[in-house]
């Protein structure tokens, strides 16, 4: 995939509005943040939850973003869930959601789980594949926002009904292709020395079982199992701290730095895997393989399993 940039046409208004960003993003924000900071200039709110919940009450002035629908993640073949190969409708789609390249976007997600915070982590990868630099995600989510209620049970933080009509931004593409490795780039990686890691379950990872997509069990040759469930408070939508995710990390073998391939069956859950090591940990070496395990069975590449049942 060569790179290029692709400028996308913007309104006088959103050009007025572009000016350079007021604080450094974070990966993490909380909750006492974001309501200090609503409002700030260039700071984008995109709710990527629920269309339902997010028309009951969001995050006053969050935009919406359908994660499933809206082209996120395309199917590429017979592989779902990855990112397009030409990144031109990315580029637009992120546009139209009022995000211009100025812009410092928090993603918030509906934070009922981890896989639910991969809606989150998933779009922040995509983001940084297309050169996006200033992006968080609300640790916790939604749920965080409306955990603190009054003693009437109404949540204490504000909430706004209604959809939010995002005005559209000028936005500039500049494609990270060391982002987005394909299967010959993760197999030489791998072979000089990359740690695989599987962010799916462990009878997923052991071969037990698969995902529909996959056209085998098992996970990748040499690949240790980091389940995503691990890295986030009893499995919910709070991440751990960085202390507690090293130790983790030690007891799954995983090095917190040092070159790692993050994966799962179509890049979700690896998506929280590379975030937690990548953005918390600070490992520049981690990156994602987005087609995770059904782009590497449907190109009939190696597979090694622990257990054999099928």
């Amino acid at each position: 995939m060569k790179r290029f940039a692709v400028t996308l046409k913007a309104t006088v208004a959103a050009l007025a509005l572009m000016a350079a960003p007021a604080f450094a993003a974070d990966p993490l924000v909380d909750v006492a943040w974001l309501k200090d900071n609503l409002g700030a200039d260039n700071l984008v709110v995109v709710d990527a939850g629920g269309s339902t919940d997010y028309l009951r009450g969001h995050i006053p002035g969050a935009v919406y973003t359908d994660y499933g629908k809206d082209g996120w993640r395309v199917k590429v073949g017979n592989v779902p869930g990855v990112f397009p190969e030409d990144p031109t409708a990315l580029g637009e789609l992120v546009g139209s959601l009022g995000i211009s390249n100025d812009s410092h976007v928090v993603i918030v997600a509906p934070g009922a789980s981890s896989s639910d915070m991969g809606n989150a982590t998933r779009i922040y990868w995509t983001l940084k594949v297309l050169g996006h630099e200033e992006v968080s995600i609300l640790n916790g989510g939604m749920a965080a926002w409306v955990k603190d209620v009054d003693d009437n049970k109404n949540p204490v933080n504000p909430l706004e009904k209604g959809a939010v009509e995002p005005t559209p931004a000028s936005f500039t593409i500049d494609l990270q292709e060391d982002m987005i490795p394909d299967e010959t780039e993760v197999m030489a990686m791998i072979d000089a020395g990359a740690l695989p890691v599987d962010n799916r379950t462990a009878d997923q990872y052991l071969g037990v079982n698969k995902h529909g997509a996959a056209k085998a069990y098992g996970t990748i040759p040499g690949a240790v199992n980091l389940p995503q469930t691990w890295l986030t408070v009893e499995g919910g939508g709070t991440f751990r701290d960085a202390e507690t995710l090293a130790k983790l990390y030690q007891a799954a073998g995983v090095p917190t730095e040092g070159p790692e391939v993050n994966f799962c069956n179509t890049g979700h859950w690896a998506s929280i895997g590379w975030f937690v090591s990548s953005e918390i940990l600070g490992n520049e070496q981690a990156v994602m393989y987005d087609p995770s395990m059904t782009g590497w069975t449907d190109k009939g590449l190696p597979v090694q399993t622990a257990i054999s049942v099928n």
